[in-house]
């Protein structure tokens, strides 16, 4: 992707999207922290704490973390201060299979009748959600309309997937983002499940001995979908797991040659709810 500035649409995401943050900001896009709650401790996430000082806490705390969606009062905030300069607003945000973030959006537009505003429900998550947050970007910077900016982003998360294998299924089922991998909890003591996010929901896709196995699932599923000589995007994802992050990223670029390649650290609120040695891909073809 080129780097564009940005439109008259402003472009909204939430920090569940982990795009790298120079990216967003090269891209214009503005980032609604959700809520991260630890004890007494309460953070917007991304703003008041990074990803190494919360896995640290994690790793030491005695108290499970929880999380929050963004409230209507701040995105109302957001969307007023974004109204003094654009002539609308696109919201592409997590999954409301995953979060309330989608309602506390819609609320805080219905609030405000001087500027139009288009929620987009991604039916995704960490850069699943970014990549179309991207492309929103993208068309509004390009001088788009509300109803292209939307449609691009729409379009984008009808061409994305995402893969990852988490160390445990116990931050999922914690955290109640398990879905349709709840089959897998209880016999998966010693298993590296693959799942993806299908429908908006975390669904499983095959059961593995080994992380290791695991990642090479990941490797066939990819070439199952990805044609010879296809112009692929990739996005590697990980929850406090850059040596694998980074091991798996450089077998990626050998196999697949993407025209694009990030690599992502997932922030805390996406990592409480995988936890810690989480690794994974999200990707798209032209």
């Amino acid at each position: 992707m080129g780097k564009p500035r940005p439109g008259k649409i402003a472009v909204v995401t939430d920090s569940t999207a982990d795009i790298p943050a120079d990216l967003a900001r090269a891209y214009g896009i503005h980032v609604m922290p959700q809520i991260l709650i630890m004890g007494s401790e309460v953070w917007r996430d991304g703003v008041d704490i990074d990803p190494p000082a919360f896995y640290q806490l994690l790793r030491s705390s005695r108290h499970f973390p929880s999380t929050s969606q963004a409230s209507s009062t701040a995105f109302q905030q957001l969307f007023e201060e974004l109204a003094r300069t654009a002539t609308g607003i696109v919201a592409v945000l997590i999954s409301s299979k995953l979060s309330g973030t989608i309602n506390s959006a819609q609320a805080a537009a219905a609030s405000l009748s001087d500027i139009p505003i288009a929620i987009v429900d991604s039916q995704a998550a960490s850069m699943m959600l970014g990549f179309a947050a991207l492309a929103a970007a993208e068309v509004a910077a390009a001088g788009g309309d509300l109803a292209t900016v939307s449609g691009a982003a729409q379009a984008r998360i009808d061409r994305t997937g995402v893969y990852f294998v988490v160390d445990t299924l116990d931050y999922l089922h914690r955290g109640g983002r398990i879905g349709a991998a709840a089959k897998l909890f209880g016999s998966a003591l010693n298993l590296k499940p693959v799942l993806e996010i299908r429908d908006g929901i975390v669904t499983p896709v095959a059961k593995i001995r080994s992380g290791r196995r695991a990642l090479d699932k990941v490797h066939e599923l990819l070439a199952a979908q990805i044609a010879p000589g296809a112009r692929v995007h990739m996005a590697v994802l990980h929850v406090a797991a850059p040596e694998e992050a980074s091991r798996f990223r450089q077998e990626l670029e050998a196999r697949f040659h993407p025209v694009e390649m990030l690599l992502a650290e997932c922030g805390p609120v996406i990592g409480t709810h995988t936890g810690p040695g989480t690794v994974g891909v999200a990707f798209y073809t032209e």
